[in-house]
């Protein structure tokens, strides 16, 4: 026989969202604070499926002129080219810098893409009220947490650029529309990912948290 799963919330414990300090509080209407770093418990962020679809469906849409607007404009002696990151990686590929282009485009295209598909996926897994699979969707929620912070690489490289190469009036770099919106992508996601609440993965169909509370 197997044995049945019980999560947190359904034997009355309670985990601390900094310090992760597993708790029973006294008074399950109103939990309290951690008794290890005194932050304020609760049992489910509210509002957490509202919030964090809001943030990715922005994302989502400064996604596309992030990839379609130039993210570099280079002037050399009076004549301007742009480039946009697929462009920028097209470049690096046929100049013999294939590792560097693999690079690029897994970080600035691939990453983000990824991020906001993974988050969608948690969003309806967790709204549909689906069983199973909580290990693996608990995981996936943990690496995209994990790379939000390592995929501000393109505007990483266009500030170095931009800052070195500027030869004026012989050569000058500047950064393009495209920055602000990839930057965009990133920030959004990475507050998508904060605002998501794990715990939510957890809940059964029937005796979950509400989502709302």
């Amino acid at each position: 026989m197997s044995a049945i799963q019980l999560t947190a919330a359904e034997a009355g414990l309670l985990s601390c969202e900094y310090c992760h300090l597993l708790s029973r509080p006294v008074d399950r209407a109103k939990p309290g604070y951690c008794p290890r770093c005194s932050a304020e418990l609760s049992w489910r962020r509210h509002n957490s499926i509202q919030y964090t679809w809001a943030l990715v469906i922005a994302a989502a849409i400064c996604y596309i002129p992030a990839n379609a607007l130039p993210v570099l404009n280079t002037t050399t002696l009076g004549s301007t080219d742009s480039d946009t990151i697929i462009g920028g990686v097209v470049f690096l590929y046929t100049s013999g810098s294939w590792p560097l282009a693999l690079v690029v485009l897994i970080a600035s295209v691939m990453v983000p893409l990824g991020k906001l598909i993974a988050l969608a996926y948690l969003l309806i897994a967790v709204q549909r009220r689906s069983l199973g699979s909580n290990r693996e969707r608990t995981r996936l929620y943990r690496i995209v947490e994990f790379v939000g912070r390592w995929s501000m690489l393109d505007v990483f490289v266009d500030t170095f650029t931009v800052a070195l190469v500027q030869l004026s009036p012989l050569m000058s770099v500047d950064p393009g529309p495209g920055v602000l919106f990839f930057a965009a992508v990133v920030v959004l996601t990475m507050f998508a990912a904060e605002s998501f609440d794990p715990r939510l993965i957890w809940d059964s169909d029937t005796n979950g948290i509400d989502a709302h509370g």
